[in-house]
């Protein structure tokens, strides 16, 4: 019985020195940190070099590369040199989205919006203060242009900025942020939360929380009535200005 388990085994794994590299074995195996393969062999060049092109972007280990000759070496670290730098700037296109919001925002704040800083937003957004609650595009332009009727002067002057990703295209950008704003000659300086909230790519909910506190509303007050009451009041306030800005329209050149 031991002979035979013997004569099996010498079947399977043949006894003997280690192949050279013209004898190497059909199919030579790879290690790298994240896989294992399985790199089928020919005694054509032209072969393994097509052979190690799909494993761009897997370390290979030396002992494993000396089994190959200098110019294969060569055409494989070349090849992986390629592949890394492909990834790198594939990841770079990859940049935020508050870097092509942020302008935006910046200019709204800063009393210089343009119809084109609106672009940001959904046809369905809505924008939330103390003071206002607008529904819509058309609602929150006049929101923003009647910055310059009120103050003489206004910008976001610090600024810092957090972006939280809530599922597959949504996202939620945090702007911690410091506001300068100049009322009848007189200085104003405030600290504010605002929240955007994106949905591929475009803002649906804007939400600015003056010294970082949360809206009133029927979900946030104790008592639903005053919550209730706070709303409508917030809504009349923007219907006013609405009215007064000529319903959104953008101002002229």
């Amino acid at each position: 019985m031991n002979r035979l388990i013997s004569l099996q085994m010498d079947k399977l794994l043949p006894r003997g020195p280690p192949p050279s590299l013209t004898t190497l074995p059909p199919f030579l195996v790879l290690y790298s940190s994240s896989a294992c393969h399985r790199v089928p062999h020919s005694h054509s060049l032209t072969t393994t070099r097509t052979t190690i092109s799909s494993l761009i972007g897997h370390k290979i280990s030396e002992s494993i590369m000396k089994n190959y000759p200098q110019d294969t070496q060569d055409s494989i670290k070349q090849q992986q040199r390629e592949g890394y730098c492909k990834e790198a700037c594939e990841y770079n296109e990859s940049k935020p989205v508050a870097d092509d919001i942020l302008p935006h925002i910046l200019n709204l704040y800063a009393s210089r919006a343009t119809p084109k800083d609106f672009d940001i937003y959904a046809p369905h957004a809505t924008f939330e203060d103390p003071l206002m609650c607008a529904h819509g595009v058309k609602q929150i332009k006049s929101s923003f242009y009647s910055l310059s009727k009120a103050f003489s002067e206004s910008r976001i002057v610090e600024y810092s900025i957090k972006e939280n990703a809530i599922s597959p295209g949504k996202e939620e950008i945090l702007i911690d942020n410091k506001q300068y704003y100049k009322f009848l000659g007189k200085d104003i300086n405030m600290i504010s939360l605002i929240k955007l909230y994106i949905e591929d790519g475009k803002i649906v909910r804007h939400e600015d929380w003056w010294d970082k506190k949360p809206l009133w509303n029927r979900d946030t007050v104790k008592l639903p009535v005053a919550g209730r009451i706070v709303e409508m009041t917030r809504r009349a306030s923007m219907w006013a200005t609405h009215a007064i800005m000529r319903f959104g329209k953008d101002p002229t050149v």
